[in-house]
């Protein structure tokens, strides 16, 4: 009988020693870019732990590694697998958890528990998506399942500052100040005794980070820079387009002009403006978008973009299908016209619309998986707004209010 191949491990030597090296290199590096002041976990033991988290900026898990000593095995969506060569460097230095967003991923969670009966630490990010408001956003209940599955000492991980620092939908970071730290240890034994909904909640409270307010003062040139990226909204207007320049974004339609000032808060340029925060905004726009029956809309389109369209093979690389196809959304779909392809993504026959990034937007249709990449002023979030927003209404939901991050 032939011997059955022995089964790989997931830790490795390795990983402790890029570990170390990344340490050294990155450390100073980190702190003189976010000015972050990092509370190590002076209580660690020698065992495993799972560590949550809130989501705020791409530089998370590097907070993350500065707090713990050893490796960290951080889950992390498939987008990251699937960069040919860079993906296989990225497995092989550090060996994250890929996950598929959007779906009940089996995979991922085998590979949780193989991790911890290894004895490695895991870290996740609950949210599974930054925040473009500087609110933590929708997380998960089923977290909490995974949590027990685990069997591990749970962390609790707050990144604090990290919007007002370089929030989601800006390509530079502010002169301020952060900090990160653990915030609450929760032991076996301890949520052995708590319900699913209670052990929820502990996550959710402590996690959940709002930075609607005047905590502290963020300086850079370009402090409204691709704010577009993260609002499709008006107030005067309705559905809209904008642009940004310096500390001003613009309506394209009404022309009205918004400050975003180094102490977050935004004023209107010789108007009041109704909101007094970023996440003020993004949330009439989201609750514009609630009251919104954008199945009136049918085939016609509502916003016309351009945009790369590639495959996705998951866990293995991108295949360019056009570089400059003609993008519309409409009520109830997406269309895709370029030399080379044309798509008709309805949304009845589409099972998610996702963000990536900052402004990626990834389509899984027909069991195949599609990625729009456009110029830095792309609004991705209006694509996941709208799909969502026709699934509630067409599921016989229209009151729901969630719309996919």
């Amino acid at each position: 009988m032939k011997k059955k191949k022995k089964e790989s491990k997931w830790l490795k030597f390795r990983h402790k020693v890029v570990r170390n090296i990344l340490y050294c290199i990155l450390g100073p590096y980190i702190h003189l870019r976010y000015k972050v002041k990092i509370v190590r976990y002076k209580e660690q033991e020698k065992r495993p732990y799972l560590i949550l988290l809130n989501h705020q900026t791409p530089f998370d898990q590097f907070f993350v590694g500065m707090t713990f000593r050893g490796p960290i095995y951080y889950m992390a969506t498939e987008d990251i697998f699937s960069k040919g060569w860079v993906s296989h460097v990225i497995r092989y230095l550090i060996e994250p958890i890929p996950i598929k967003k959007q779906t009940t991923d089996i995979r991922a969670i085998m590979n949780c528990l193989k991790v911890a009966r290894e004895g490695g630490s895991i870290a996740i990010a609950p949210e599974g998506n930054r925040t473009y408001s500087g609110r933590t956003e929708y997380m998960n209940p089923s977290i909490v399942s995974l949590a027990k599955k685990l069997g591990m000492p749970i962390l609790l991980y707050r990144i604090e500052g990290g919007y007002g620092a370089e929030p989601r939908w800006s390509d530079v970071v502010r002169r301020g100040q952060m900090r990160v730290y653990c915030a609450r240890t929760v032991k076996p034994e301890e949520y052995a005794e708590m319900s699913d909904e209670e052990l929820f909640e502990v996550i959710r409270s402590t996690l959940y980070i709002d930075e609607a307010c005047e905590d502290a003062s963020f300086k850079h040139k370009k402090l409204a820079e691709y704010l577009e990226r993260a609002v499709y909204y008006c107030p005067y207007c309705g559905l809209s387009e904008f642009e940004s320049h310096g500390d001003i974004i613009k309506c394209k339609k009404c022309s009205r002009e918004i400050r975003y000032l180094p102490t977050k808060r935004l004023e209107g340029v010789g108007f009041d403006f109704p909101f007094t925060f970023v996440a003020d905004w993004y949330d009439a726009q989201k609750a514009f978008m609630n009251k919104l029956d954008v199945t009136a809309y049918g085939s016609s389109v509502i916003y016309s973009d351009r945009a790369r369209i590639s495959e996705v093979i998951p866990y293995e690389k991108k295949v360019v299908l056009d570089k400059d196809a003609e993008i519309t959304l409409c009520g109830d779909r997406i269309t895709v016209r370029g030399k080379n392809s044309e798509f008709d993504f309805r949304f009845d026959e589409t099972s998610a619309v996702t963000v990536l990034g900052k402004n990626k937007v990834n389509i899984y249709h027909g069991g195949k998986i599609y990625q729009l990449k456009s110029g830095k002023r792309f609004n991705a979030l209006k694509y996941v707004h709208i799909y969502n927003r026709y699934k509630n209404i067409t599921k016989g939901d229209e009151h729901a209010e969630f719309l996919g991050l």
